[in-house]
């Protein structure tokens, strides 16, 4: 799964709106009276003036932007005429070891001692940016939730090499809420993770690798890498309006590529062959990409034997990953929050999954937002289909902290709270 920054493309088209005289803006979160808040961040990937900026209902934009619903002062920010101040968080560095590996990570902990105050590890998407100095950390940490937030291994500050092998990625943020636990030691109570996009495979493993007392997720999976990309692939057939022979085609590739990858690219070509041969006559099948089907189908067969692993599976990803094992063996609390027409994490298998769970009785939570893309983005559609994102969704923000919180109710936005039946 991308990363859940991989969406920022509306930042790069604001770097080209008329610039506001906006030079005292500074990095911090500010809040109103009413605990409100927004979250200025330099963006290091972005090469736009001022500050990026996140309000607590999820808009979202860059403080050089001519419609900025702000302005920035000397120590404050001024929203609609009335000043928001900022709140003096305590930030500790902090570096842990885990499997041999020197990890860099950072506590945020909102103002005053508070033993029964959430403590919150953010686990990672498959981004290889630092979420250290990110909005998300501090969005949690307004809300009265003390954040550890730590770089992954070959990211950042953080040693080792870069991999999305879940197991081991667990084991960090194992213990990177070992290390939050003890800096936070009588200032904190219930503890858990927090994880975004891919997080979802690694948070629930992570709490069974040590005590968790709750796991949230946003827009994850509960299905394997291999079941995504054929998810993937139905969800662009259905949106081009294909029809079931193309669904049906198209799983018949991800059952072929699938082979490819657990044999290591060794075995499979030849039924890979058949569906290549099936796609010929297709004019619509050179568009169908999925997470890397369509990628290996257009690769010749001399190609996939020799770089083929290279390309596509050198991460160490446990392709067939049995994410509903990992969650059968949690009693923790669980929250799952849906992405309601996400294309790069299809729902459907993870919502029947997520339900089937509760069914068994197992404590979990699940919310879906309507309208919203991967990220819990909402959206505009282009006439060629794709994209362009506007703003997180109201609501979302909020529904983490009260459900970390233990007081999750009444409405979020638009968010639906999913039942068995």
């Amino acid at each position: 799964m991308k990363t859940l920054l991989a969406s920022l493309s509306l930042l790069v088209a604001l770097s080209a709106a008329p610039a506001l005289a906006q030079t005292a803006c500074q990095p911090g979160t500010y809040a109103a009276p009413d605990g409100d808040f927004v979250v200025l961040a330099k963006v290091p990937t972005i090469a736009a003036p001022g500050l990026r900026y996140l309000f607590r209902d999820g808009r979202r934009g860059a403080t050089s932007d001519a419609a900025a619903p702000l302005v920035c002062g000397a120590g404050d920010v001024s929203v609609k005429g009335k000043a928001w101040k900022p709140i003096a968080f305590r930030e500790t560095p902090a570096s842990f070891d885990s499997v041999g590996t020197k990890m860099n990570g950072v506590l945020i902990e909102p103002p005053g001692v508070d033993a029964k105050r959430p403590l919150v590890v953010m686990v990672h998407g498959s981004e290889r940016t630092s979420p250290i100095g990110g909005v998300y950390g501090y969005a949690m940490a307004a809300q009265g939730i003390s954040v550890f937030v730590y770089d992954k291994r070959g990211t950042g500050g953080s040693e080792g090499e870069y991999t999305q092998n879940f197991e081991l990625l667990a084991v960090d943020a194992a213990r990177a809420l070992d290390t939050a636990r003890g800096m936070t030691a009588g200032r904190h109570g219930r503890a858990g993770f927090f994880g975004g996009s891919q997080g979802g495979w690694v948070a629930p493993l992570a709490a069974t690798r040590t005590k968790a007392d709750f796991v949230a997720i946003g827009f994850g999976l509960v299905a394997s890498p291999i079941e995504e990309d054929r998810e993937q692939m139905v969800s662009e057939v259905r949106a081009a309006g294909l029809g079931e022979d193309a669904e049906a085609l198209v799983n018949r590739l991800s059952q072929a590529t699938a082979g490819l990858l657990l044999s290591d690219f060794r075995t499979g070509y030849d039924a890979l062959d058949a569906v290549r041969r099936e796609m010929a006559d297709k004019p619509w099948a050179a568009k169908i990409d999925g997470e890397y089907s369509g990628a290996i189908a257009r690769m010749p067969n001399e190609e996939l034997k020799r770089i083929g692993r290279a390309r596509v599976d050198n991460l160490e990803l446990i392709w067939d990953y049995d994410a509903v094992a990992a969650l059968r063996k949690l009693d923790t609390p669980l929250l799952w929050v849906l992405a309601g027409e996400d294309r790069e994490a299809p729902i459907e298998t993870t919502r029947g999954a997520l339900l089937g769970l509760a069914k068994e009785g197992k404590p979990v939570d699940v919310y879906l937002f309507p309208e919203t893309d991967h990220g819990m983005f909402e959206f505009t559609t282009n006439a060629d289909g794709s994209r362009d994102v506007t703003r997180i969704t109201d609501g979302y923000l909020k529904l983490l902290g009260d459900w970390i919180k233990g007081r999750a109710s009444g409405a979020y936005g638009r968010a639906e709270k999913l039942s068995p039946r």
